[in-house]
């Protein structure tokens, strides 16, 4: 028997009703943007705001959430430091990645943590308005024909390898990337050496080359 538009409105706002959404980005015009798509838009009203790594697992302990959207940068780090709690804390947590980072670098990265909504910060409105309502339908993303990028060297990197790449891009050396991380500095150093072997980058200042040219962001 077929749905009724009535039924199918009454499910969809029941639907809107229990959907709880954490915005995680730096930038505060961003967040609002986005805010008010999901709201003007989409009809969806129960949405905080957070800005950094430390506020967003804070955020996450105090309220229940459906949906994460998340940049990969925020002012405190790099969010790929928390996704690995994120994902073992909380698994039903839906998770789409919103950031300028190349899709074709963390987007495979991430597959692995189960996030496959990976939306870059240039899309048009359009594109990023039928992106995040898919997402928060909890429907599966569509598959895009991308290009593979044979000759991008940072699609080869682990997250790990990624998480550290982003501290050596900073300047970070290996003792201040082991505190930070928690790590032992002997870890770092064989990730680090992982990471120029891989990217067959000789020293930081290739390194950084690189990153410009495939617009890997620090």
């Amino acid at each position: 028997m077929e749905t009724s538009t009535y039924d199918k409105e009454k499910n969809s706002t029941e639907r809107e009703k229990k959907t709880s959404i954490l915005i995680a980005d730096d930038h505060s015009m961003i967040r609002k943007g986005l805010k008010l798509n999901m709201q003007l838009t989409l009809g969806y009203n129960d949405i905080e705001e957070v800005a950094t790594c430390s506020s967003l697992m804070n955020e996450l302990v105090k309220k229940k959430y459906t949906h994460l959207v998340l940049d990969i940068i925020l002012s405190d780090g790099s969010t790929l430091e928390v996704i690995p709690n994120i994902r073992r804390v909380y698994p039903d947590l839906q998770i789409l990645i919103f950031s300028m980072q190349p899709a074709e670098i963390y987007g495979e990265a991430l597959k692995q943590y189960g996030i496959n909504y990976y939306l870059s910060k240039s899309v048009g409105d359009e594109e990023m308005i039928q992106v995040l309502q898919r997402f928060l339908q909890n429907e599966k993303p569509v598959r895009r024909n991308t290009i593979p990028h044979h000759d991008n060297p940072f699609t080869t990197l682990a997250p790990r390898e990624l998480e550290i790449l982003h501290y050596i891009l900073k300047g970070a050396g290996t003792k201040e990337i082991a505190e930070i991380l928690n790590l032992k500095m002997n870890t770092v150093s064989t990730i680090k050496t992982r990471i120029y072997e891989k990217t067959n980058a000789a020293n930081i200042k290739e390194l950084m080359e690189l990153a410009t040219l495939y617009n890997v962001n620090y």
